[in-house]
């Protein structure tokens, strides 16, 4: 899947006017799943998607991901896109949707295994 291509489908899921907003999503989304898996992992996914994508999940110090729950997650995604959590939440479900379809399944369950069931409305089927 081409960047392109990606923010459209973040566009059309958060039903955004605005394509800004659909890349700005995209941005807070990735940027705090990198805070959140380890740098190796978070190399690995971002080696899976379009250079544009792939360089918010790279440049990580240290190897372990930080553990934190989906509250912290939105928190620190609703920060980075400076909105409320309740729509930051519909961003990082769209992002997360749009992932999946984007990378082989295999290294998206990879991913899935480092989330709690905590992190499940975040995982839509």
């Amino acid at each position: 899947m081409e960047y392109d291509e990606f923010i459209t489908h973040v566009q059309s899921l958060t039903q955004s006017d605005s394509r800004e907003e659909a890349e700005r999503a995209t941005r807070a989304t990735l940027e705090t799943l990198k805070e959140r898996i380890a740098a190796h992992e978070a190399e690995e996914l971002a080696a899976n998607l379009p250079q544009q994508l792939g360089d918010y999940l790279r440049g990580k110090q240290g190897d372990s991901g930080g553990s934190f729950n989906l509250q912290e997650f939105i928190a620190r995604a609703s920060q980075k896109e400076d909105i409320e959590p309740t729509t930051v939440a519909i961003h990082v479900r769209a992002v997360f949707t749009v992932l999946q379809n984007a990378i082989s399944p295999e290294v998206f369950a990879a991913l899935h295994s480092h989330f709690s069931h905590h992190y499940e409305e975040m995982f839509g089927t």
